[in-house]
């Protein structure tokens, strides 16, 4: 996707509700320097969201300095799960800072016992699986990938080498993580990818591939030359974030039982899904399967940068002291931001409450997706998180100029969501923080409901 938001600012309805206001012009023309400072100073691939110049979030809302408020369906892109700013996670910051204590590198600190504990306590199996901190998705995901070819190598030979991942899958923006994913678009700065022994089958998600039969993956298989005795392991998404696209709950258990007759390892890429997202504190728990690594960031903190690769501890413990860690590895206070956020997450009942509220998000959307069904294609979602496919009229051929309209078009009515994604960036993703309130997401849903009527019902 090449498209960027309008920067000539626009004049719009004004909004006032007890949860959106709409005051300026949008973009607001304070803002404009900001904007063209930056793409000055920055690379214009940094360029590609709604143009608010955020002053502060709270829970559900995000607000700038000249008197506008959004209902954010972006979680800063699945961040803000136990929402933006709580203060619980800013008291124990600035509790740290006052000590101070703002960095460690690998030296110990107690925070950082903690967070381990706390994520072995919800591993598949908490006494014998362990906790590897990081900083960013990608970079989990990489060590993923390192630590399952290593065993593989160690536990089979060098035969052991491949690493077989999904069609349209997305697991970062690093060398490894894209030789992963499965755009090829993504890949051409790599140029010839049959160095690397990564391979990408079907996935399953029932629209853009209707064929859901784990007889599919066997036969890609085939098909690439592969042999089960060559794969070191799948690594899949819970659910495919370009959709969101969710593996068939029997076609998962298939998977299980290939890779255990296989002796194959199973990742399971969580950083989108993970803490509550889908209804379940991960979302691998739907399938009722057990991951041998388990990757998991953004949710994890509601705040600020972390990642964990949490996995059994025969493959964890492969290299020696020293020789497998990273700069920023269990830094004080991201490690105290998931602490509190994981505290809140599983007080105040955040997975649980994202299943509630499915129904009323998928019902609400699929009402609008009703009434344009040659335009919005397919729609996608469990917890809280959703998206809708916009599609040329009558067929499956994406439509991102539609996608975009709808949503700047929400943005400029008091409802921020990051820039379409998907294939060709026809996919717009609904992720609002777990705390949303039942009112807000009503309104929301109705703000994307007349927006759509406005932008569909008119072509």
């Amino acid at each position: 996707m090449d498209k960027t938001y309008n920067l000539v600012p626009a004049d719009v309805k004004t909004i006032q509700t007890a949860y959106r206001k709409i005051q300026t012009k949008i973009p607001v023309p304070e803002s404009i320097g900001f904007f063209e400072t930056l793409l000055k100073s920055e690379p214009r691939s940094m360029q590609g969201q709604p143009p608010v110049l955020i002053d502060s979030a709270e829970g559900f809302l995000v607000r700038d300095k000249w008197g506008n408020q959004w209902i954010d369906w972006s979680s800063g892109v699945l961040i803000m799960n136990a929402g933006h700013g709580r203060p619980e996670i800013r008291s124990a910051l600035m509790e740290l800072i006052e000590r101070p204590l703002l960095s460690s590198y690998v030296f110990a600190h107690e925070k950082r016992c903690e967070l381990t504990r706390e994520l072995e306590s919800v591993s598949p199996d908490p006494e014998n699986y362990k906790v590897f901190l990081l900083s960013t998705g990608s970079e989990a995901i990489e060590n993923s990938i390192k630590l399952a070819k290593t065993y593989a190598q160690n536990t089979y030979g060098a035969k052991r080498k491949w690493i077989i991942s999904f069609n349209n899958a997305f697991h970062g923006r690093t060398l490894g993580s894209q030789l992963a994913g499965g755009s090829e678009s993504q890949k051409k700065w790599i140029g010839d990818c049959s160095a690397y022994p990564f391979a990408q089958v079907p996935f399953p998600d029932g629209y853009k591939n209707t064929d859901q039969s784990f007889d599919l993956f066997l036969r890609s298989l085939d098909k690439l030359e592969i042999k089960p005795d060559e794969i070191a392991a799948v690594l899949t998404e819970s659910y495919q974030g370009v959709g969101p696209d969710f593996l068939p709950y029997e076609y998962a258990q298939d998977l299980q039982r290939f890779v255990w007759q296989n002796g194959i390892l199973l990742i399971f890429d969580e950083v989108q899904a993970g803490f509550g997202r889908t209804g379940s504190f991960w979302g691998y728990e739907q399938y009722d399967i057990v991951p041998d690594l388990i990757v998991c960031g953004k949710g994890i903190s509601s705040s600020l940068p972390l990642s964990a690769v949490i996995g059994r501890a025969d493959i964890m413990d492969m290299y020696p002291p020293g020789s497998m860690t990273s700069t920023h590895s269990g830094s004080p206070l991201p490690v105290t931001a998931a602490l509190e956020s994981i505290k809140i997450i599983k007080k105040e009942k955040l997975s649980e409450r994202a299943k509630r509220l499915e129904p009323v998000l998928m019902n609400g959307l699929e009402e609008v997706r009703k009434r344009y069904p040659e335009r919005l294609g397919c729609l996608h979602g469990r917890g809280l998180v959703a998206g809708i496919q916009v599609v040329q009229k009558g067929s499956k051929v994406p439509d991102p100029d539609t996608a975009f309209r709808i949503n700047e078009k929400c943005f400029q009515n008091g409802l921020l969501m990051f820039a379409p994604v998907g294939i060709a960036g026809e996919c717009i993703k609904i992720t609002p923080p777990l705390i949303i309130s039942d009112d807000a997401l009503i309104e929301s849903i109705q703000v994307f409901s007349d927006v759509c009527d406005e932008v569909l019902g008119a072509g």
